[in-house]
């Protein structure tokens, strides 16, 4: 199947979501994990292309969207901007769950309120950072690494020293792909960072 990469546009926002959706349990359909399809892509996807669509990959074949990769130059800089731009937009519609959250969506929500941060050595080796998603039908044919490859060299254009990602230990599969690409795992937990 022929791929084709692209800018990002505004029309493509809905298939991104649905392909953040279909990818985002360790790389499997999340459709049943969660009742509410787009908290994932709110979390994972809609900030970076609101904030950053020049830094928003399309992946696109004769099926339409396959998959993306979005990313910022600068993460600290991004979360700063994201919490007045963005995050209370959407906490607007989600509130703080009260308690130990019980559903896979409160858990996902406590992501809204508790922004994870990365540590300031993280953040002077590789301030940049990047998300990529493709639908099995775009894996294992060189569209991820093509994929990645224009994201990566958008953002060494930036003159961003370095790139880290997080990936799903249980992602074995991801993590083989991001090794590949010269991604080194920083943590156990699934942080990997490479210099560009």
């Amino acid at each position: 199947m022929t791929t084709v990469l692209r800018s990002y546009a505004l029309p493509d926002l809905p298939a991104l979501y649905r392909v953040c959706l279909l990818t985002g349990n360790a790389g499997e359909n999340a459709s049943r994990l969660y009742s509410d399809p787009d908290l994932l892509g709110h979390i994972y996807l809609g900030p970076y292309v609101a904030l950053e669509p020049t830094l928003a990959v399309v992946l696109a074949d004769s099926a339409g969207v396959a998959g993306y990769a979005v990313g910022t130059a600068d993460t600290a800089a991004f979360e700063e901007r994201a919490e007045r731009e963005w995050w209370p937009l959407v906490r607007e519609r989600y509130p703080a769950p009260k308690g130990d959250p019980a559903t896979a969506d409160e858990r996902l929500a406590q992501l809204l309120w508790h922004r994870p941060t990365r540590s300031a050595d993280v953040l002077r080796r590789y301030p940049a950072h990047l998300h990529i998603d493709l639908l099995p039908r775009a894996q294992g044919i060189g569209a991820g690494r093509r994929t990645m490859q224009r994201l990566l060299d958008l953002l060494t254009a930036t003159g961003a020293p370095g790139v880290h990602l997080d990936v799903s230990p249980r992602n074995v599969r991801a993590r083989g792909f991001y090794g590949h690409l010269g991604f080194e795992e920083l943590t156990s937990e699934g942080l990997m960072g490479k210099a560009l």
